[in-house]
């Protein structure tokens, strides 16, 4: 397998990734852009522009757009983060062009009129109303608003209700052309191709309007680091079932060497089947169907955490169990068997996330993007592997002896009531 780079004049960072014998090709944009760097009044905006920009372009309406892929079989999508929005497409490898030319003319043409800002304003005010009939995806989004608090990585990457019923088509269009720039873009392709012929292909296909006129330096997110001292207990009561908790504390950035450490802690804490959360909470006691835990790292911070579904006469006995667990493991770590086989879950979950050609699409587009750089797999792997008990203790101590903060969606009164559990 081989990845190459390629940097344009103007800024425009593209890289691949060669892979002989498939015949499917994965093409993915990756726009440094993302709900983070949104004022008041731009509120969801880079979400409502992912969804704008497949409405129509100067040569293709959005019928064209979508049927130009699907008419060969292949799969067309975005999405946006809080740090980032991606534009991706999945094709058999002859119609690799096809998709670079149709992905590229949604970055460079899009029309953003106003008739389509106002039907898509009514798609993303029922995506938000979706996400707030979902506890169980709203529980994260109060733990942002309540953890990170003022710091831009509270905000809701959809924007609020009010935010999308004010934002203008002059606002978005204008967010559009000064964010999408060449400098601010990784193009990432992954499949059966020859790179040197691909970026030709790519410089072409984006040069539609002058957007590769100008010259520039690749931009890298560089955060301050900050850590959160979030609020005890966020509550959104809500008539649900069940009670949606959400126990999250501080952690490592994207950059901290550490974060590998984190992850294999992650994983044993709460990965899969084995993993301690679900062997205590489910498992022993049969407190949850649904109960995890993952790290989440941004530029200059980041936060790890514990999820959990529980009839709401049990969310303190839940609650002391996840107590119980970062207490035993901030204290002596995890064992041999214990690591090893956090480990082991890692390693296979990564090997088998790179089975297809949008998997190695989306690892090398965003490790372009946020480092600048892609680590090899195997370096990746030995990272993961070189993990001792001893960091994993000492990450284990920094990270779960800290100040937790508690999301709770669920038919709660007040949040008084969880209050000294912690």
């Amino acid at each position: 397998m081989s990845v190459r780079r390629s940097v344009l004049e103007s800024g425009l960072r593209i890289v691949t990734e060669e892979i002989p014998g498939v015949r499917s090709a994965a093409f993915g944009i990756w726009v440094n852009i993302g709900s983070r760097d949104e004022d008041s009044k731009s509120a969801g905006a880079s979400h409502f522009l992912e969804h704008l920009l497949f409405k129509g372009t100067k040569s293709r309406s959005a019928m064209e757009i979508s049927s130009a892929i699907e008419s060969v079989g292949g799969e067309m999508n975005a999405f946006t983060s809080k740090e980032y929005t991606c534009f991706y497409a999945r094709v058999i490898d002859t119609d690799l062009p096809l998709a670079i030319d149709v992905i590229s003319e949604l970055i460079t043409s899009s029309l953003c009129t106003p008739e389509d800002v106002e039907a898509e304003r009514k798609v993303v005010l029922e995506e938000i109303s979706m996400r707030d009939d979902d506890p169980s995806d709203l529980v994260h989004e109060v733990f942002a608003q309540h953890f990170y608090q003022r710091h831009p990585l509270s905000k809701s990457i959809l924007g609020s209700e009010s935010s999308i019923k004010k934002i203008s088509r002059d606002l978005i269009y204008r967010y559009y052309r000064e964010k999408y720039r060449p400098d601010q873009i990784v193009v990432s392709v992954a499949g059966n191709f020859k790179h040197k012929k691909v970026v030709k292909m790519i410089e072409q296909a984006l040069s539609r309007d002058g957007f590769l006129d100008s010259q520039g330096t690749p931009q890298i997110r560089k955060n301050e680091d900050y850590v959160a001292k979030g609020k005890k207990v966020g509550l959104l009561r809500s008539k649900t079932e069940q009670a949606h908790l959400f126990l999250g504390l501080p952690s490592v950035s994207r950059d901290d060497p550490r974060r590998f450490a984190v992850g294999v802690l992650s994983a044993a804490l709460g990965g899969g089947m084995s993993s301690k959360l679900f062997q205590e909470v489910r498992e022993k006691r049969g407190l949850a169907y649904s109960v995890y835990a993952y790290a989440q790292q941004f530029s200059g911070t980041g936060h790890f955490g514990f999820y959990a579904g529980t009839a709401p006469k049990k969310s303190r006995e839940v609650l002391s169990i996840f107590g119980d667990v970062m207490e035993e493991v901030s204290r002596v770590g995890l064992t041999k068997d214990e690591l090893s086989r956090a480990q082991g879950a890692v390693l296979g979950s990564l090997v088998l996330s790179q089975e297809d050609t949008g998997s190695r699409m989306s690892r090398i587009g965003k490790s372009e993007l946020v480092y600048g750089d892609v680590m090899s797999f195997d370096q990746i792997m030995k990272e993961i592997e070189k993990v001792t008990p001893d960091e994993i203790k000492a990450i284990a101590s920094e990270i779960l002896q800290s100040r937790p903060t508690l999301a709770v969606v669920g038919p709660f009164t007040s949040a008084t009531s969880f209050e000294g559990i912690f």
